[in-house]
């Protein structure tokens, strides 16, 4: 090489600052100079590196262009992509890519060491030397793996896969090359950059003269002017925007035109001239015009862009002096207030000039296409950049909104103060004042504000001008004003009927009046009522009447202003103001009336008290006569004829009370009739008497002359008594009465002397008389009494009287004529005593023979309920408690009767009725059992799989149905017990029928057993929910209800037409799409299979969301992630970021961590803020549960500052709670264990508050997990021993199952337990566990074991209990236990060693509370917390001591939980107020009444000056009163 070349590449390197890399000469058999070898020489990797950060900024500007384009870019439709794109073709290049991708995924070897040491060996030793030097080596020894890796697995690629013939692949680099390839330096290149360069000044044509003489026209044609002159648009004054735009439209056509007819003549004339193309060869011509078209393209683009840019200038909203004025008018249209036109048809008509602008100088031809006058003409691309006119656009949205903000504060003024008269609160106020009781000036008032209104409005400005807006208001002004009027007519109108019922009341009343007090009394009662009536109206009732018609006058004067009465209220108020002169002549002749009436009732009255006297003396006379009866015989007259009296002495008091009536309106005095009261006393007596002894003769006659047999000795023995009785006391009573009748006319006989009165004796009274005869026939019946006892028993039989008549020698035996007067003639006295014996024992007979009756009776009525079973056209039976408790003291009474001596005329009888009875009991018993188990088997033998399954059951049941069904027609054709069970052999059926069944329940729980196996989950269910699965096979929806029961978090599946599930929904409502569909039809009716699926693409689909997430979580703001992914998503990858950021910041040291604490302040508070907004539900749940972690995570932070963590292995680090992501699954760690994330989808469920007592059982729990235990939580109730297990369950995405231990368990059904555990791998939490009995608790110890030895043995599968079971290792025993209670078991020794124990003591409320608040938006929670801890410690101290009160964590939980939804509802509260209501509204129903005081008095104290708003209990008071 020549030294002035050495020269010209020395001057170059230092013009360039080029450092060349020292040329290092390789063998010559490495390969000669192909143009693979150029490339790989050109090749560069920082340039490309760079070229892809271009690119990629390159693409995130179009992307934010794309967005802001949104609103004006119209959605596009889909692409037609070619038939290629949706055939085979486009399968087998998305196929070949997939492939591609797992082989590329494979591991590869890379390169070896010693092949990279020599290549390293082929660098001289002082190109190695220096720092920058080493860094470089590094660089490139990384790149050459890099390229290394890629090669192979491109080789790999190419090895295993043949590529589809399909275009759109990817060009993956041609064939490797068959040798080495380096590059070779031995070539100069100085040659080729010189070629380069006078290549590149042949074909720069912008120097061409030419170029220089348009450049020069375009300057001087267009220099700084625009297309369209804006500059007089405001002196136009108000202009309609549709006329500027017409303006500007025809302006811009009219400077278009001349820009063709001037500047565009001139191009072509520089073209046309010979020494244009001066220079240029043929075959550049086309790149020259091309040039040309580009440099013409610019000069029009610029001319256009200007006058944009000008047209925007001229609605800057800081420069109002070019401004154009636009009319725009505020107008009244169907009750709405509108602009017109419209913001938006302003807007549109400015935007559509920039599109305006835009389409100008679209047309102008190529010189090429103008020269050669072609029939399609080729345009210049003179369209301006989208970035210009998007630009254009917004910001004359911008300055169009901004220069409208004063018309629109305007609008927004009659809006604010007008609105009301169109939105319908005037018509609703309206309606609501109608509804009300408002007098006649609050409605004039009322009408005043709507007539003022409409004043007011009507002196309101027509014309508002702003800097760009003239506003005419004159329309809205009028329809707002009618509006008002309109308005307040309604209430002229209400009033005016209102005045119109008042005055035809106030007529209406005046004529009641007249018709009243000139209408004639019939009776002296109507005529005093009259009087008072006519009294009353002549004083009040017209002095009201009058000041009504004054109140009538005043508002007819208000009507005569504003109103316009029709004809006919006129006539009605003239007639109003005439009545009170009417109305006196009225009442004078109503005076008359009176007058007149007076007169004749008085002397009615006179007439009738008259009468009443001689009646009264009459009645008297005839009451003498009643002393002197004394004929027996006669005693049916007599009482006719005292019945007669007294009928005639209820009408004298009926004539009494109506005379002293007439006195009392006459206000005379009262007659009295003292003679009349002492009748009525003294005919009483004689009535009884009568009556009496009239009954005693007719029982007398019945007795001896009635038929014998029909006699009943009890009854007649106290029917007698009676007699007796009453007799004695009226013998008594007349003897008194006479005795003081004699006393009183001793005293009044004054003027006879003493001898003459003991000469003078009483005459016998004949009533006494006719009372002592009677008494004597009493006493002589009763001697009659023993005989009819003996002889008249009902249990006598013709054994009895057979007896007796062989005792006195003659037949006694009764027949029908047989009577009592008869029988004491036979003179049977003296054999009384033998009869006596003999009736005693015939009546003991017929007692336990009419006992034996009655029971056989009773069974005649009593029926067997039965009831049709479901749809299966079978009856069963229903409430046979009854019939049971009949039978069970039937048999008792059967058998005591049998024991009793007088048994024997009917042993036999009753012999057979006690068998009868036993067998009915016997079948009942067999007939139930059979009953019960039919019913459980009969929809479990309903499903064609089981029946499949279980073919010998089922046909024994079939045995069994059909004898089941056979027995219960016959039973419903007569239902009664007797019939229904003398059925011959119906108890030899049942029994055979219980026998089968038995067995069938032997085969059906192999059955289960072996479902259970094959999908573990069932172990936690029992049979019968089992059954109600398995029973549903051919709907699958109808497995829905019993999902949870499976699957603690999927309430339901989301099932496609087709019966295939794609995705899940938890009970909270929240939904997870599964990876892939699954077929419930393919599982041919077997539930346990699909169900199997459902719980595979469970955990993979809670994995795949969660790899998802947290891809997604650097990528997206943390606010808006928290609400796009599952709940249990979201707390799990939310722990991964913090467990990994703290982690980096831990090395920091203190300053790292807290400058993290801040950043973890910051996001909980974002998180709150959202809290404290309009969320969903869900989102809601999600964010309550995220605080509460988030508090922890932010608490654990400032713990580890405080303690100065400084490195990653300090314990107060590894004793936390630790997410990892690694080889693609979620880790869980804490202290050295190290746990798998389970994937179990639990739902959108809130998360326990951890504490330092939740963080230690935490610890204990895991470890004890982590070395195969089981854990044993210990601590009195309300500590949360067992919610703390169920969420660290939840925080390793396990199912935990929560098990009540009572001491009923035994080891069978704590086995089938554990089965499940073992086979499922799920968590079960046992509480109250040492309630079991302790002999039960040593076989669960060794049921324990054996689970643990196998887990430790890392076995697959293992045999419990006989059964050989697929082992999960995830599975985990916790046990709670509340040591010291009475009835608690103390563990055996064997048990305890196989549980690590946690004590669980008073967890810290205060802290609880405060976060719990914290996560429900409150502000204040920690002063809150402490209110809601004091509260419940001061009423321990203070309040009596009840069973039912709990101040515990339970209390305090139902506190928060008040305390939350009070908050949702009331967000804007005062937080204090909102506290103590929930503490009020949880506490006070359960306290006493003594207790209320004293907890007021510490609410009080502990929230000074807070006054709780009145609750409205209205609703559940009244459905309250509906209920009880």
């Amino acid at each position: 090489m020549s030294d002035p070349n050495k020269a010209a590449i020395a001057a170059e390197k230092e013009a360039l600052n080029l450092k060349l890399p020292p040329i290092v000469h390789v063998p010559e058999n490495i390969g000669a100079d192909t143009p693979t070898q150029s490339k790989l020489l050109k090749y560069r990797r920082s340039k490309e590196q760079q070229k892809k950060i271009n690119q990629l900024i390159i693409d995130g500007a179009k992307r934010n262009l794309d967005r802001t384009l949104d609103k004006r870019t119209p959605v596009l439709p889909p692409p037609d992509y070619p038939q290629t794109m949706n055939s085979e073709m486009k399968k087998k290049g998305f196929n070949y890519m997939y492939l591609k991708q797992c082989v590329e995924s494979s591991p590869i070897v890379p390169i070896q060491q010693e092949w990279l040491d020599h290549m390293l060996r082929l660098i001289p030793e002082s190109l190695k030397e220096g720092k920058e030097r080493e860094e470089l080596l590094e660089s490139l020894i990384n790149e050459v793996s890099s390229d290394f890796e890629n090669s192979m697995k491109r080789h790999l690629v190419q090895n295993v896969l043949v590529k589809p013939p399909v275009k759109w692949l990817e060009d993956e680099g041609g064939p490797l090359p068959e040798s080495p390839v380096g590059l070779d330096y031995s070539n100069p290149w100085h040659s080729s950059y010189v070629q380069a360069r006078n290549q590149i000044f042949s074909n720069l044509y912008i120097v061409h003269p030419t170029m220089k003489m348009l450049l020069d026209l375009g300057y001087t044609t267009f220099g700084d002017t625009v297309l369209l002159d804006f500059t007089g648009i405001r002196a136009k004054g108000p202009i309609d925007c549709e006329s500027l735009k017409t303006d500007l439209s025809i302006e811009a056509r009219k400077a278009e035109e001349k820009i063709m007819n001037t500047w565009y003549p001139k191009v072509i004339n520089i073209f046309t001239k010979k020494e244009a193309l001066e220079g240029i060869k043929p075959e550049k011509l086309d790149a020259f015009y091309s040039c040309v078209s580009t440099l013409m393209s610019n000069q029009l683009k610029d001319l256009l862009r200007r006058t944009v840019e000008e047209f925007v200038k001229l609605f800057d909203p800081k420069d109002q002096q070019r401004l154009p004025i636009f009319k725009m008018e505020l107008t009244f249209d169907d009750d709405k207030m509108e602009f017109y036109p419209t913001f938006q048809d302003l807007e549109d008509t400015v935007l559509s000039l920039v599109e305006r602008i835009a389409e100008a100088l679209q047309n102008v031809q190529t010189i090429p296409s103008w020269l050669s006058g072609t029939l399609t003409p080729v345009n210049l691309d003179t369209a301006l950049p989208e970035h210009v006119l998007h630009w254009a656009v917004n910001t004359l949205k911008a300055a169009v909104r901004q220069n409208l903000e004063g018309a629109r504060k305007h609008y927004e003024t009659y809006v604010e103060k007008y609105n009301w008269l169109l939105d319908g609160m005037a018509v609703e106020n309206i309606e609501t004042f109608q509804t009300e009781d408002h007098t006649f000036d609050e409605y004039t008032e009322f009408i005043e504000k709507f007539f003022s209104l409409a004043s007011e409005i009507m002196l309101l400005p027509q014309w508002i001008r702003y800097p760009m807006v003239r506003l005419d208001c004159e329309d809205l002004k009028t329809g707002l004003t009618n509006k008002a009027k309109a308005f307040a007519n309604i209430l002229l109108n209400d009033i005016a009927s209102k005045y119109r019922k008042e005055n035809e009341c106030i007529c209406s009343e005046f004529e009641a009046i007249k018709e009243h007090a000139l209408k004639v009394p019939e009776t002296t009662e109507e005529m005093m009522d009259l009087i008072t009536y006519v009294e009353k109206a002549r004083t009040a009732g017209i002095e009201e009447l009058i000041s009504r018609i004054q109140e009538s006058k005043r508002q007819m004067s208000y009507f005569l202003d504003v109103f316009l009465f029709p004809q006919e209220d006129l006539a009605l108020n003239a007639t109003v103001l005439m009545w009170p002169k009417k109305i006196n002549p009225i009442f004078d002749e109503n005076d008359e009336l009176i007058e007149n009436a007076k007169h004749k009732r008085k002397d009615e009255l006179m007439a009738k008290r008259e009468k009443l006297i001689l009646e009264i003396e009459k009645e008297s006379r005839l009451m003498e006569e009643f002393t002197e009866f004394a004929e027996l015989e006669r005693m049916q007259q007599y009482v006719t004829d005292v019945r007669q009296l007294q009928k005639r002495i209820q009408e004298s008091e009926e004539a009494v009370r109506f005379i002293n009536k007439e006195e009392e309106l006459f206000k005379w005095e009262l007659t009295k009739y003292p003679e009349l009261d002492k009748l009525k006393v003294n005919i009483e007596p004689y009535q009884k008497f009568f009556n009496f002894v009239l009954k005693w003769q007719r029982s007398e006659k019945r007795w001896m002359d009635g038929g014998f047999l029909d006699l009943n000795g009890e009854r007649m023995e106290a029917d007698v008594e009676e007699f007796s009785r009453e007799i004695f006391k009226t013998l008594k009573f007349f003897q008194m009465k006479l005795k003081k009748e004699l006393q009183e006319k001793r005293k009044t006989a004054r003027k006879r002397s003493l001898e003459e009165e003991k000469i003078e004796e009483p005459k016998e009274n004949p009533t006494i008389t006719m009372c002592s005869t009677v008494m004597e026939q009493i006493k002589a019946f009763k001697e009659y009494i023993p005989t009819v006892s003996i002889l008249c028993n009902p249990g006598m039989r013709p054994r009895h009287w057979k007896q007796m008549s062989d005792i006195v020698g003659y037949d006694l035996t009764p027949d029908s004529g047989t009577t009592l007067r008869k029988v004491l003639k036979l003179n049977l006295t003296p054999y009384l005593e033998q009869f006596e014996v003999i009736s005693a024992g015939a009546s003991k007979e017929f007692s336990l023979e009419k006992a034996m009756r009655t029971m056989m009776g009773t069974w005649d009525d009593i029926a067997f309920h039965i009831s049709l079973y479901r749809d299966t056209g079978v009856c069963i039976l229903s409430s046979v408690d009854e019939i049971q408790a009949i039978l069970d003291d039937q048999i008792i009474k059967t058998q005591t009767m049998r024991g009793s001596p007088f048994i024997k005329p009917f042993e036999n009888e009753i012999k057979a009725w006690e068998d009868r009875l036993i067998r009915i009991q016997e079948t009942i018993d067999e007939w139930l059992k059979v009953q019960a188990q039919w019913l459980y088997l009969e929809p479990i033998f309903c499903s064609e799989d089981i029946m499949q399954q279980m073919p010998e059951e089922g046909r024994q049941f079939q045995t069994v149905d059909r004898h089941w069904r056979d027995i219960m027609k016959f039973c419903a054709k007569d239902p009664k017990v007797l019939a229904a069970t003398s059925l011959t052999g119906l108890l030899e059926k049942l029994q055979n029928c219980n026998e089968l069944l038995e067995k069938i329940m032997k085969g059906l729980n192999a059955y289960l057993e072996k479902k259970r196996l094959f999908f573990p989950r069932f172990f936690f269910l029992s049979n019968d929910e089992m059954l109600e699965i398995l029973s549903e096979t051919k709907d699958p929806l109808r497995v829905q209800p019993h999902l949870k029961k499976c699957f603690e978090g999927i309430a339901k599946l989301e099932f496609l037409p087709n019966l295939d599930i794609k995705a899940m929904y938890s009970s909270e409502g929240e939904r997870v799409e599964l990876i892939a569909l699954i077929s419930t039809s393919a599982a041919r009716g077997a539930v346990e299979k699909w169900l199997i699926q459902v719980e595979d693409l469970m955990l993979r689909s809670i994995h795949n969301v969660i790899a998802a997430a947290r891809l997604a979580y650097p990528e997206s703001a943390r606010r808006d992630w928290v609400q796009e992914w599952p709940g249990q998503v979201v707390l799990c990858v939310s722990q991964m970021f913090w467990t990994s950021e703290t982690q980096e910041v831990i090395s920091d040291g203190t300053e790292g961590l807290k400058k993290y604490y801040r950043e973890l302040q910051n996001q909980l508070n974002d998180i709150v803020e959202l809290v404290r907004g309009k969320l969903s539900k869900q989102t809601r749940t999600t964010l309550g549960a995220l605080v509460t972690i988030d508090v922890h995570a932010r608490d654990v932070v400032m713990d580890m500052i405080e303690m100065g963590v400084s490195h990653v292995t300090d314990f107060q680090w590894l004793a936390q709670l630790r997410y990892y992501w690694e080889n693609e699954n979620a880790r869980v760690r804490i202290i050295n264990c190290n746990v798998k994330y389970a994937y179990e989808y639990l739902g959108n469920s809130p998360r326990l508050v951890i504490t330092p007592l939740t963080d230690r059982c935490y610890r204990t729990l895991i470890g004890a997990f982590y070395l195969n235990l089981g854990g044993a939580p210990e601590g009195p109730a309300g500590t949360g021993k067992t919610e703390t297990t169920k969420d660290l369950a939840k925080a390793l995405a396990v199912q935990c199952v929560v098990f009540n231990c009572s001491d009923g368990l035994d080891y069978l059904a704590m086995g089938k337990f554990f089965k499940g555990l073992a086979s499922s791998g799920a968590w079960a939490c046992f509480d109250e566990f040492n309630r079991i009995e302790l002999e039960v608790l040593s076989v669960v110890a060794q049921q324990i074991l054996c689970i643990q030895r196998a887990i430790q043995q890392k076995l697959e599968v293992f045999v419990f209990e006989g059964t050989e079971l697929k082992l999960n290792p995830n599975c985990f025993v916790a046990i709670t236990m509340n040591p010291g209670y009475a009835g608690r078991s103390e563990l055996p020794d064997n048990l305890k060693v196989l549980f690590r124990t946690v004590a669980m003591m008073v967890p810290n409320y205060a802290l609880i509370a405060e976060i719990s608040l914290y996560s429900c938006g409150f502000l204040n929670a920690k002063p809150l917390s402490v209110k809601i801890v004091m509260t419940y410690r001061l009423c321990s101290e203070q309040l009596s001591s009840q069973f039912h009160y709990d101040y515990g964590m339970r209390a305090v939980k139902a506190v928060l939980v008040a305390a939350g939804n009070l908050k949702l509802k009331y967000p804007n509260e005062n937080e204090d107020i909102l506290l103590l209501r929930s503490i009020k509204d949880v506490n006070e129903p359960k306290f006493l009444s003594h207790d209320i005081p004293l907890f007021n008095g510490i609410t009080s104290d502990l929230f000074p000056g807070i006054k709780l708003p009145e609750a409205d209990y209205h609703f559940y008071v009244s459905r309250r009163a509906f209920c009880c």
